[in-house]
């Protein structure tokens, strides 16, 4: 190919992955249901886009270490303490029940229907193994079901990827090899891989642990040496043993947020726009390889297969993996509901479909548009009913708002109190003993104290959390802890306003909302609760009275409503009201 097409196809990869993306979030539906179909489109109308043109050789290697990019940063949101007892045992029964069941039932199928010989079949049920974080992640965002199994899920949407790569490396050199290794010899093959990344995903951990936790860096120069680790301990592997480069990226990931002594950010802006990035472009690159010819007798058999593994497969894997565990009956459907093949599974077939058509394995030239019609049809199929489905099972998170309140003086206790008396969940923190001994007599469930030492600590409580009202005597710590926790909660983040003739060295400049009107600061509010007005509850069955100042609305479906010095919400019949009230 010339310079020229050179540029135009990678431009247009480019625009179309990131378009691609933008056309999903205005339409509100998950990124991958216009990734597939563009990349689809633009490969059966120009051959500028067709990675292996623009890349040969290279292709497969570099969608080896994107992949390994975004399995490092799947990694990195595995924290161990908190996938405990029978979770945990779901999890691990999802991983082998799901790769056994799934490679037998689309091998066998795949044979008569598929017209594949065994070789390829196996070849086939082995790519079809993993789902991965890169389909599953964006899809529980967008249904939002409950956290228990948004855990599982995405546990093991990260680790099933790095199993199915090694099991469809080793199927891969058994087939080359001229048939099937021999059971003891295919498990120490696999073992020895397995062996190898998690090694060699040890010591990068070890290597970043050392340098993060010792080196002073900016925070742009930390996501660099990440990035710079991942990818060269992944690169290493894969030179050394194929496959084991995504084990080693998913261990390093799972260790860095494990270690002791080492505070990560709850949200790694660049890493999270690295690998969006990443999954558009490699999602159009890799539909772009298939041809409407090359699917042209395979799209019903596939479908037929999809319809296989959706129905059959992925129900009951889910249900034998929740067997005897405190996993409800509903939660297991929505499990076994929940399977969407993605990029792993593309990437593999991609690499290794083509090898074996070259080696005249029967049925090979079928695997990769195979693997497209499963991708796309799990993918449309999960992604347009899995939330009326989760709706159906009742498995959704709640909707009703769960504000944070962080804070312990007796108005914020007070304050707590009336927000609970209208329908909410309410969650405290404070840091001083006196203050923490006042919620718990105030029956109000309080945040463990451990995890909040810190701004940057809150983390570890903000599953669930709504809202966060900063109402400490703080001002300072009251507004860098709202700009450190405004990325990392689903709703806002307020605080109370310092006074005018604050001398704080952040309150007066941080450019956070705050709450009340612009003549209700802290200050005030602490002199008016002390001269002894009092915070109240009642229904919006009428205007506010004189003496009446308006803290919050709470909605009929439990949605909190904040008056902030920018307006104040318009109670409504059906509405509770939270009010300071002079006395």
């Amino acid at each position: 190919m010339s310079a020229d097409q050179v540029y135009v196809g990678l431009g247009l990869i480019v625009v179309l992955a990131v378009g691609s993306q933008l056309l999903a979030s205005r339409l509100r539906v998950p990124a991958l249901l216009v990734l597939l179909p563009a990349g689809f489109t633009a490969g059966a109308l120009t051959d500028d886009v067709d990675p292996q043109r623009l890349l040969g050789s290279s292709f497969s290697p570099l969608v080896s270490l994107a992949v390994a990019v975004i399995l490092y940063d799947a990694g990195l949101g595995l924290d161990l303490k908190r996938l405990k007892g029978h979770n945990r045992r779901v999890v691990i029964r999802l991983l082998w029940l799901g790769a056994l069941l799934t490679l037998v039932s689309a091998a066998l199928f795949a044979v008569p229907v598929l017209d594949m010989s065994t070789q390829a079949a196996v070849m086939l049920a082995a790519i079809l193994v993993v789902s991965g974080p890169t389909v599953v992640g964006p899809l529980l965002a967008f249904v939002r079901p409950t956290e228990r199994l948004r855990r599982i899920l995405i546990w093991e949407g990260a680790l099933i990827d790095p199993v199915g790569g090694i099991l469809g490396a080793l199927v891969f050199h058994g087939v080359l090899a001229g048939g099937r290794p021999e059971f003891g010899s295919g498990l120490g093959h696999f073992l020895a891989s397995a062996g190898v990344g998690v090694a060699a995903g040890a010591v990068g951990a070890g290597v970043l642990w050392l340098v993060l936790g010792r080196v002073r860096l900016s925070e742009e120069l930390a996501a660099s040496v990440q990035l710079a680790a991942v990818i060269g301990v992944a690169a290493a592997c894969d030179a050394l043993r194929d496959d084991t480069g995504l084990i080693s990226a998913v261990v390093m990931g799972m260790a860095m947020t494990n270690l002791p002594g080492l505070e990560l950010p709850t949200r790694r802006p660049f890493f999270e726009t690295l690998v969006s990035l990443i999954i558009g472009l490699l999602f159009v690159s890799i539909s772009a390889t298939v041809t409407p010819e090359s699917l042209r007798h395979v799209v019903l058999p596939a479908l037929a297969l999809t319809a296989l593994l959706v129905l059959v497969t992925r129900p009951l894997i889910a249900h034998l993996a929740a067997a005897g565990t405190d996993v409800p009956v509903r939660e297991r459907w929505f499990i076994g509901w929940m399977a969407p093949r993605g990029i792993v599974a593309a990437a593999t077939a991609s690499t290794f479909s083509a090898e074996l058509a070259a080696h005249h394995v029967a049925g090979a030239e079928r695997i990769l548009p195979a693997t497209f019609v499963v991708i796309v049809a799990t993918v449309m199929l999960y992604g347009l009913s899995a939330f009326p489905v989760a709706r159906r099972l009742g498995v959704l998170r709640p909707a009703r708002s769960r504000p944070l309140l962080v804070g312990g003086a007796p108005w914020a206790v007070d304050l707590a109190r009336a927000l609970s008396t209208a329908g909410l969940d309410v969650l405290m923190w404070a840091g001083a003993e006196e203050e923490r001994a006042r919620i718990e007599a105030a029956g109000l469930e309080l945040a463990p104290g451990e995890l909040m030492a810190s701004a940057e600590g809150f983390g570890a409580v903000l599953e669930g959390i709504t809202d966060v009202l900063l109402l400490t005597g703080e001002d300072d710590f009251n507004a860098l802890a709202s700009l450190t926790l405004r990325e990392s909660v689903e709703g806002a983040v307020h605080r109370l306003a310092p006074s005018a003739a604050s001398e704080g060295v952040v309150a007066p400049y941080a450019g956070s909302e705050p709450l009340f009107g612009a003549d209700l600061t802290r200050p005030e509010f602490v002199r008016r609760y002390e001269a002894g007005a009092r915070v109240v509850t009642r229904a919006a069955d009428g205007p506010l009275t004189p003496g009446e100042h308006l803290l919050f609305v709470v909605r009929p479906e439990g949605l909190l409503a904040p008056a902030t010095r920018s307006g104040r919400p318009e109670p409504a019949p059906g509405d509770a009201l939270v009010l300071l009230r002079e006395p």
